[in-house]
């Protein structure tokens, strides 16, 4: 798919729709009432903000020609007795609002990070994890502070701008009516930019992601990077996408501009025209110096909240953007869930049944067609074949990882996956896949990952099982050591190990190995094999492997290939009819022992 590409634009699925906002509700109201009291604290902050330029008319109108010191003084403690109201109520406000955001932002990114648990490998196939990771982190904390501080501070505005004009109208009718003329001009301008300044953001949107998106790939990948001496062709990759990134903010930054540009110039346009009013109906005796004066920064206080409503308006339209990102992922369905009614699946024996199984991956194109075969409790079972065959496919869909296009698989003969919930399913299954994954933390973690009620004694022997425990306590500090995250830290063969322990610690009833032993050099392959022979025993396992030495003593070898089962039999008897199996197994043994020919210099 095109979005799969960090180069790639992503394409929304859906339009933005009212419906986003209603959704975006849901977390503002579950903090209402601190949002509230922030509200009715600001507000009330403001209004009595409001009453500084009627002190400063009072002032200059009776105080000082009266010379009325007594009065003076008493205006003079009301206004810094409203100034120190402001400063008190305004930080009461902040310090309510700073829980609210971070409040917000936990709650998005919870549900975000919940739904991304549940999503299909498909889902992940599709598209880089920068992509993913800018909308659980960078979104998130730019529309939490829209939610919170963006919607206190518009409705707070309003507020202002309300009593504001109550103030000016109680000052002056007139001087009012020429203020607020420019008005309409703004709102005009606003309708014509906003289609240009949404397009703009989401363009922004999607060129921040492609750079999110490589930076990921290229931390990644950095060995890989420096082995081939890329380093010079990744930084000018990287150059373009900056400059893409950069130009598409540049763009949106200077239309959004324009709604405050297009408020400043009004202002003044308004403000000289109000003085020039004034001015005038001053010399004709009709408005004292005070009401100009208070009128005056009316004007400011007037298109203020103007001004900030537009800077809201910009952020709106700027988190639009990413709202519609965040919740096209939440909407992503979950196309691996339990079906309704499915029941939670019984403890197992470990009889597995393949009933004319059919997959692929994208529509139309088939990897496995109509393949049958079963495997009894405790049989072992080895899947062979070239690569992209369709083995590692297998043990997907007996994970459940991906939906059947067709066919069923049983357990026990009576319950098919499909209808059992994934948690009981999945609970009784030990997977080890091709890439071992090591978190960080200390080693005693990594091996529990599986099983967290587990002993340290259970860790400990577990390890012991498949051969760890050796190396793990030559590390500086055993089982407590701290591993990096990937475990950068550990050789291949160690993280292999690890991950087989932490697999068997969760005791399952189907186990499942992915070329568990590939990154194992052969001694420890011998060891390991002691181990796994042990803990086989009572388990239905699946093992996959190319070095097919491993697999000799298996109860079952099912060659796949061509889209299905081409031979199915024991060791000895697929080696009796000399096929498929037969053909690979010689050709591997002819290179091992080629290899292992001493080199005449």
């Amino acid at each position: 798919m095109a979005r799969n590409k960090f180069d790639i634009d992503e394409t929304l699925e859906s339009p933005f729709r009212m419906a986003h906002l209603k959704r975006a509700f849901v977390y503002i109201r579950r903090h209402r009432f601190k949002m509230l009291a922030a509200l009715l604290l600001s507000g009330f902050a403001s209004v009595i903000g409001l009453f500084g330029p009627k002190i400063m008319q009072w002032t200059l109108d009776d105080a000082v020609p009266n010379k009325d010191i007594a009065l003076l003084v008493r205006l003079a403690l009301l206004y810094i007795g409203i100034v120190l109201v402001g400063i008190v109520f305004t930080t009461i406000r902040a310090r309510i609002m700073a829980f609210v955001s971070q409040d917000i932002i936990y709650d998005i990114r919870k549900d975000l990070f919940a739904h991304l648990q549940k999503l299909p490998f498909t889902y992940y196939d599709s598209r880089p994890a920068g992509k993913i990771l800018v909308r659980v982190i960078n979104y998130v904390n730019s529309v939490a502070d829209m939610l919170s501080n963006g919607i206190i501070n518009s409705i707070l505005e309003f507020v202002n701008l309300f009593f504001i004009i109550v103030f000016m109208f109680n000052t002056d009718v007139t001087l009012s009516w020429v203020i607020v003329a420019g008005l309409p001009i703004f709102i005009t301008v606003i309708l014509i930019i906003k289609p240009r300044q949404r397009k703009a953001w989401q363009q922004q949107s999607n060129k921040n992601s492609n750079y999110n998106a490589y930076l990921a790939e290229s931390i990644d990948g950095v060995r890989v990077s420096q082995l081939f001496s890329r380093q010079q062709t990744n930084l000018s990759i990287m150059e373009r996408l900056v400059q893409a990134c950069r130009a598409a903010w540049m763009k949106a930054i200077y239309i959004s501009n324009c709604v405050w540009f297009s408020a400043e110039i009004i202002t003044q346009v308004v403000f000289t025209f109000m003085y020039i009013a004034g001015v005038y109906w001053l010399g004709g005796t009709i408005v004292s110096f005070g009401v100009i004066l208070a009128m005056g920064q009316y004007v400011s206080r007037f298109w203020q909240p103007i001004i900030n409503l537009a800077n809201i308006y910009n952020m709106f339209i700027n988190n639009v953007a990413y709202l519609e990102r965040i919740f096209e992922t939440m909407d992503e369905p979950v196309t691996v869930d339990d079906l309704p009614g499915a029941a939670d699946l019984p403890t197992i024996r470990g009889d597995i049944e393949f009933r004319e199984v059919s997959f692929g991956y994208e529509p139309g194109i088939p990897v496995l067609e109509k393949i049958s075969f079963s495997a009894k409790a405790g049989q072992s079972i080895a899947l062979v074949g070239p690569t992209g065959a369709g083995k590692t496919t297998v043990v997907n869909l007996l994970s459940r990882f991906y939906n059947l296009t067709g066919g069923a698989i049983l357990l026990d003969g009576e319950y098919d996956i499909s209808r059992c919930t994934l948690h009981s399913l999945r609970s009784q299954m030990g997977i080890m896949l091709q890439d071992s994954f090591i978190f960080s933390g200390t080693i005693m973690d990594n091996i529990r990952y599986g099983r967290l009620d587990a002993t340290d004694e259970e860790v400990i022997e577990a390890a012991k099982a498949v051969r760890a425990h050796d190396f793990i306590s030559e590390m500086e500090k055993g089982y407590y050591t701290e591993v990096n995250e990937r475990g950068s830290r550990l050789s291949a063969g160690q993280k292999q190990l690890i991950s087989f322990a932490r697999t068997l610690l969760a005791n399952p009833r189907i186990l499942i190995l992915d070329e568990a032993t590939s990154s194992i050099d052969t001694k420890t392959e011998r060891l390991l094999q002691e181990g796994i022979r042990v803990l086989l025993q009572g388990r239905t396992s699946f093992i996959i492997a190319h070095r097919l030495s491993t697999i000799k003593s298996c109860d079952k070898i099912l060659y796949i290939g061509n889209k299905g089962i081409l031979e199915e039999g024991s060791h000895d008897e697929l080696i009796a009819k000399k096929g498929l199996y037969y053909q690979l197994y010689t050709a591997q043994i002819q290179e091992n022992n080629l290899n292992a020919k001493p080199v005449v210099v």
